[in-house]
């Protein structure tokens, strides 16, 4: 199969095209022909070898961790899935690292994915995954946002803001957000109530008394400074210290576990209206594609999701 590899870490122009073995399946696992692949930051910090900490990988690598794709191999033990079916998932984040969504065909452990709804392209559907699966479980499952609580979304026009900000709506939350001036207008239009201009302003002079903060830059204390005392705030970008955790409002990280029963939920607000997915721009699937995409995303221009066609073009 054709995958887009590393051989080493670096910038974007280490990111080529190769021919590599297609994955082998385990019993719980189906093998997806890719449609579509999304870029996340995580992706070019592990270009970059920022996660060497926590991945020892052998090269070439393969990276990419959102696919939307059609199952074209089963496991034995596969039960709720079939030979066909039109998924999405955000797979594992497997140990070899030759198993990423840069490639013609990606295995998944049926435990990850979900059906993607008729309702949403094979590109909108992925570029749920993991900035969608991030923003749920931060907002609903670790932050617990209840209506009329006021939220704190730092970073509103990255993929994972925006599925934030547009959830804690849905939640009846009132949501504040951090972007530049460019940005105002698309989130408010999804649902933010007041958009600062963190080129102008500190947050800490307009907002207070905040039920909840996500952080998704690393600016826990600028966050904690909004927080009332029995507020709580989940860092997806920095490690809180001790003495942060010992200030009085709850502060912890928080690290994506992929789960295919939240991302159904997710596609089934999509289809409901109550969550829209942004795509800034779509990138083919070639060395030249995913060096550019790699580059506009690092360069934090993008408000919305970075898609790559894989396969099936005419389905996306």
């Amino acid at each position: 199969m054709q995958a887009v590899v590393i051989e080493q870490y670096g910038g974007p122009e280490e990111l080529h095209m190769a021919t590599l073995p297609q994955p082998t399946i385990a019993a719980d696992e189906v093998l997806v022909a890719v449609a579509a692949t999304s870029i996340n930051p995580i992706d070019w910090k592990a270009r970059q070898g920022l996660l060497k900490g926590m991945y020892d990988w052998d090269f070439p690598v393969v990276l990419g961790w959102d696919v939307a794709g059609t199952i074209v191999a089963a496991g034995d033990q596969v039960t709720k899935f079939k030979v066909g079916d039109a998924v999405f998932a955000r797979p594992d984040i497997y140990t070899d690292g030759r198993r990423g969504t840069y490639a013609q065909y990606a295995a998944v452990k049926e435990d990850k994915l979900a059906l993607k709804p008729q309702e949403l392209s094979f590109a909108q559907a992925a570029a749920l995954p993991l900035a969608g699966l991030t923003a749920y479980q931060v907002i609903h499952d670790r932050l617990q946002v209840q209506a009329g609580e006021k939220v704190l979304i730092q970073a509103g026009a990255g993929g994972v803001g925006l599925n934030a900000i547009q959830i804690a709506k849905y939640l009846g939350a009132y949501v504040a957000t951090t972007a530049s001036a460019n940005h105002a207008d698309l989130l408010k239009q999804i649902g933010a109530d007041e958009v600062i201009d963190y080129h102008t302003t500190k947050i800490q002079d307009v907002l207070h008394d905040y039920d909840a903060v996500f952080d998704t830059i690393n600016a826990i204390d600028d966050g904690m400074a909004i927080l009332k005392p029995t507020g709580r705030l989940v860092t997806i970008d920095g490690q809180p210290t001790e003495a942060q955790k010992a200030q009085g409002p709850s502060v912890s990280g928080w690290w994506l576990q992929p789960n295919g029963t939240e991302l159904a939920i997710l596609g089934d607000l999509a289809v409901k209206g109550h969550l829209q997915v942004i795509i800034d721009q779509v990138f083919p699937f070639t060395t030249d594609g995913l060096q550019a995409a790699h580059r506009y995303s690092e360069a934090s221009h993008s408000a919305g999701k970075l898609i790559i066609h894989v396969n099936q073009p005419a389905n996306l």
